[in-house]
């Protein structure tokens, strides 16, 4: 009975230990965010204000539409590092097809978008290539034929005032920007897939080890070719919302984008080795990066790109956590 015992409150210890380990992965960036916004409350007069919280909340939407794509990818064991290119393009698909009424400004940057997002899904699926390079060539492709619409980055179109596109990047409801509620739609629906949904479930199985998603009859190329599309249309949704925001097609727009998605995901507790992440967590590590740049202008004395320092900093420690406690997680698992 003593041995069954000990064997009995070690397990519970390593439950418990899990669980934890599991928490700090989950929840870590969230707790984070809110002590920053604890000190800065106190520490800046203007942080805690109702327009700095419509600001923040607005310049995080473009980037969490695009964050969104970017976890499905990643949990399922891929990358897209296209996505910086295709927000910019569709940002200038949309002023150019805005010409012909706000439904063609929608509607081009989502089918051109989605087209190289499935793109990089057939050659990744399919093809067999390493989603590195894919996207990398998308990437290339995509900034190439954005300069090619606008003469080299010589012409930038402006966006109507009064289109209804337009409308739906300023306009606001209850005091925040349509895009932060499209955000919290797409959110809220991304929660439901992961979780709640066959589909959600094969991207996990998938991201842990795509043979043995085979082996249980998951139609794997099939779903990481959707992942990718689906990745493209959210890019070049952003990218359309960011130019109606602006009211103009920046050409110059998206640079690194790909790679601030990529650190939220990571920061948000997504493993980027894949098979585990959360939507709401990637939502945490959106807003952390994005309160973080907040926080520097706030000083006033620091220079924007120090937000970058501090990114990359996060995401190292970030990094070396999940590293860890996957290790431990390891260990514990050889032991028992």
């Amino acid at each position: 009975m003593t041995e069954q015992a000990a064997v009995q409150g070690k397990e519970k210890v390593l439950t418990k230990r899990r669980w934890i380990a599991g928490l700090v992965q989950r929840r870590g960036s969230l707790v984070v965010l809110a002590l920053i916004v604890l000190v800065s409350t106190f520490a800046f007069d203007s942080f805690a204000t109702v327009d700095n919280a419509r600001n923040v909340a607005t310049q995080s939407s473009f980037l969490a539409i695009v964050a969104l794509g970017m976890t499905f990818v990643i949990i399922s064991g891929g990358i897209d590092l296209s996505v910086g290119s295709v927000y910019a393009l569709g940002g200038v698909l949309a002023a150019l097809g805005i010409q012909w009424g706000s439904l063609a400004g929608i509607l081009l940057p989502l089918v051109v978008c989605g087209g190289i997002g499935l793109l990089n899904g057939v050659l990744v699926a399919y093809g067999r290539l390493a989603p590195f390079i894919v996207t990398l060539a998308t990437l290339l492709g995509a900034r190439g034929l954005l300069l090619a619409i606008t003469d080299e980055g010589a012409n930038t179109r402006l966006m109507p005032r009064d289109a209804f596109l337009t409308h739906l990047g300023q306009g606001t409801f209850l005091g925040f920007g349509y895009p932060v509620w499209i955000v919290i739609l797409l959110f809220g629906a991304g929660v439901l897939v992961l979780q709640r949904t066959r589909f959600g479930h094969s991207v996990l199985a998938i991201g842990g080890s795509v043979e043995a998603a085979r082996l249980m009859g998951l139609p794997v190329a099939r779903r990481t070719m959707w992942l990718y599309t689906g990745s493209g249309l959210l890019a070049g949704l952003s990218g359309a919302l960011a130019a109606a925001y602006s009211a103009s097609g920046v050409t110059i727009v998206g640079v690194g984008f790909e790679l601030d998605a990529i650190a939220a995901v990571v920061i948000g507790g997504t493993l980027l080795t894949g098979g585990a992440g959360t939507v709401g967590g990637t939502l945490a590590g959106v807003l952390l990066l994005m309160v973080i740049q907040n926080v520097i202008n706030q000083i006033g004395t620091l220079s924007s790109h120090y937000q970058s320092v501090v990114s990359g900093a996060f995401l190292a420690i970030v990094v070396a956590i999940q590293a860890y406690l996957s290790r431990a997680h390891l260990g514990r698992e050889r032991n028992t």
